[in-house]
């Protein structure tokens, strides 16, 4: 079962927020072979305005961090309000997908001209 996380991103701006992704006894997972991806969109099975992160796997993946990342164009781009997330790691040649973690974003409006 994935881990729930719930995060904010303010609108127009760059957004990061690193996941360390643990195993059952609770160590950070080696992610050695795998690659990780995430997604955000308006509802579950919303198929408009969803948008994919930048996911980076930690230069040493014996830690089990995940980078996720937004560019100020992605952010900006987003309609203020709540949207659902999650982030899966694939491992490389099983084709074996985990959801590791997911939860709610609550994207803040900037101020406009």
């Amino acid at each position: 079962m994935a881990a729930i996380a719930n995060l904010t991103i303010d609108q127009g701006a760059n957004f990061t927020s690193d996941v360390t992704v643990k195993d059952a006894n609770a160590n950070a997972f080696n992610l050695t072979g795998y690659t990780a991806r995430a997604k955000m969109a308006k509802g579950y099975s919303s198929t408009r305005t969803r948008t994919d992160f930048t996911c980076t796997i930690a230069g040493d993946a014996t830690t089990g961090v995940v980078s996720l990342s937004l560019s100020a164009a992605q952010t900006a781009a987003l309609d203020d309000g709540r949207y659902v997330y999650d982030l899966e790691i694939e491992q490389t040649g099983t084709g074996n997908v985990t959801r590791v973690i997911e939860g709610v974003i609550n994207v803040r409006p900037n101020v406009t001209t």
